[in-house]
């Protein structure tokens, strides 16, 4: 199936690309999108957990045709042909 991947702000940056076309099969979930983009793109790793913490909360909002996947099914949401999955980074202090 064919999902279409946008990147919002600095993830442009780390990725080189604004939005791109992804090819996987069918079933898969966000987690293993972004398993997938992570090989694609290490630089983008960082973003999808905090090893340096060891902490797997992301560093980025994740959006499924427009809602953001912990209304959904978290990480385990399942993506269908045609979906767009977006990609926006956030900040964190305190």
């Amino acid at each position: 199936m064919t999902l279409t991947i946008k990147f919002v702000g600095a993830l442009r940056t780390l990725s080189g690309k604004t939005s791109l076309t992804l090819n996987i099969q069918e079933g898969a979930s966000v987690k293993s999108v972004v398993e997938v983009l992570s090989e694609q793109f290490p630089a983008l790793k960082h973003t999808f957990s905090d090893s340096d913490l060891n902490d797997s909360r992301s560093n980025s909002l994740v959006l499924v045709n427009g809602v953001e996947i912990s209304v959904l099914a978290g990480y385990e949401t399942k993506v269908s042909d045609g979906d767009e999955v977006v990609f926006v980074p956030v900040v964190h202090g305190g």
